[in-house]
């Protein structure tokens, strides 16, 4: 199974940031969440972001709240989120990476949750909902089941904190690059640059950037500003939202739109 640091070595030597695009597993259900997911996978993903829904996603923006009620009006839940990544990962080994919430977690069963998902092909989990004051209730079982653990900066975090996420961080840092929620941003924050070269001097894990990515020219500035991967979210899930009878022109736009980000990405 691929990991992150086989990933980020070998992108490092292309001189290339990751394009790593987010989803939330069963949107709008689950044959079209799987062809829209295989399909980026097909279309230059290096790494996969997947949320599974959640009624109360508080880090979450409208736009990744409607995807979540889609797809739990579809049936999807816990158990059918496992059996998704099994089928995505037996199309194409990448690492695949959770974003999701603690209930979610502790209603499954911490340990069972590690282990099934760990089996089924997930690589890390990030529980946007816990603080790093309380990560030994996630990241000791998570790292017993051989899964990387990932945790978020944010702009405002102290620099006392931030060594403490850096240090019990395996996987990547998730850098979330403005202050509020997901969602698509016409402009890009002022505090990434300075924010990654923070993080840079803390860690050699990979520093991720995510929330408010809308453009292939946000990535670019993105990755020009030394990060090693770039997350793009809410605009994917906008074109799904935008052609929820249309299927095969939401994968369409899709594959389009990364292709582009991709570009933007390789001309360095």
């Amino acid at each position: 199974m691929k990991t992150y640091q086989d990933v980020f070595s070998d992108l490092r030597r292309q001189g290339r940031a990751a394009l790593i695009p987010f989803f939330v597993i069963g949107d709008p259900d689950y044959d079209t969440s799987l062809a829209i997911v295989k399909a980026a996978m097909d279309g230059g993903a290096d790494v996969l972001e997947l949320g599974i829904p959640f009624s109360d996603p508080i880090a979450d923006g409208p736009t990744i709240q409607k995807a979540d009620v889609r797809a739990m009006r579809s049936g999807m839940n816990t158990a059918k989120a496992c059996e998704f990544i099994r089928e995505i990962k037996s199309h194409k080994d990448i690492p695949i990476g959770l974003l999701m919430y603690c209930n979610l977690i502790q209603q499954y069963g911490v340990e069972r949750f590690f282990k099934d998902f760990h089996k089924a092909g997930v690589t890390s989990v990030l529980v946007a909902d816990l603080s790093i004051d309380d990560a030994d209730e996630i990241a000791g079982p998570a790292e017993a089941a051989g899964l990387d653990t990932v945790f978020m900066v944010t702009p405002n975090t102290d620099p006392d904190r931030m060594k403490r996420i850096t240090d019990r961080t395996t996987g990547f840092v998730y850098t979330v690059s403005l202050l509020g929620v997901t969602g698509s941003r016409e402009t890009l924050s002022g505090t990434v640059e300075g924010l990654i070269h923070r993080l840079k001097g803390l860690t050699d894990v990979p520093i991720c950037v995510g929330f408010g990515v809308s453009k292939p020219e946000h990535a670019r500035a993105i990755a020009d500003s030394g990060a090693d991967g770039v997350i793009i979210g809410s605009r994917l899930v906008a074109m799904i939202e935008s052609n929820l009878d249309r299927p095969q022109q939401a994968i369409e736009e899709i594959t389009h739109f990364l292709t582009e980000v991709k570009n933007s990405l390789s001309v360095r």
